[in-house]
């Protein structure tokens, strides 16, 4: 069972919101906490020494702030999954964090049972928002289903598009569109390229903001 505890490393600059997010987490019995930062320095610093599998990440904190300490720690190749968790609602704060390579974002008044499944599902692999979030990234600035880059994929890139917005890996896609591993593969990288993404997460993300999958 040791292998299948999920390691925590908790970064917000207030301490009380530290200690309520240990209380709550220590008695999950498949996460554990090891270890706090109280600002971005310090989160990257020991999320590199410590290696967690999840990171609670707050957005605005002194001196480097969640967003910029994201950027760092996709720098520094770490492979921990950031679930950002704050009280900021603003598009202008959800997007960039987003953008930055965040896994998921949850307000802090989440119920503390939704927090710990929301850290399941990013450790799991899937992008997790909120849908007062999902809400924000449908603002009318955002392309409107279908429009822009998104008209260059093809009937099958958009059904394999909409299978990675409900975090199915590429061997579920497979099994579920009766497809190869190798043919998936193909489609994702023809994804990415042809919607000029990064990864898996931004194309989950485009998916939701312009309305392909469920």
């Amino acid at each position: 069972m040791a292998d299948k505890v999920i390691r925590v490393l908790l970064v917000d600059d207030h301490q009380v919101v530290r200690r309520g997010l240990r209380t709550f987490l220590e008695v999950q019995g498949d996460i554990e906490v090891v270890g706090e930062a109280a600002d971005g320095d310090e989160g990257v610093a020991r999320a590199l020494e410590l290696r967690p599998d999840v990171i609670l990440m707050d957005v605005k904190m002194p001196g480097t702030d969640g967003i910029e300490a994201l950027r760092l720690l996709h720098e520094a190749d770490s492979p921990a999954r950031v679930l950002i968790v704050t009280s900021f609602t603003e598009k202008r704060t959800v997007v960039p964090a987003l953008r930055a390579g965040a896994a998921g974002y949850v307000y802090k008044d989440v119920d503390p049972v939704a927090l710990a499944d929301a850290i399941r599902s990013v450790h799991a692999g899937h992008v997790l928002l909120q849908p007062e979030v999902a809400g924000a990234l449908l603002a009318p600035d955002q392309p409107a289903p279908g429009s822009g880059r998104g008209n260059a994929l093809t009937e099958r890139e958009r059904e394999v598009l909409g299978l990675i917005s409900d975090g199915r890996s590429n061997r579920e896609i497979a099994r579920a569109l009766v497809l190869s591993e190798k043919t998936v593969k193909t489609h994702v990288s023809n994804i990415l390229m042809k919607l000029d993404l990064a990864d898996r997460t931004q194309a989950a993300l485009w998916a939701v903001r312009n309305g392909i999958g469920d």
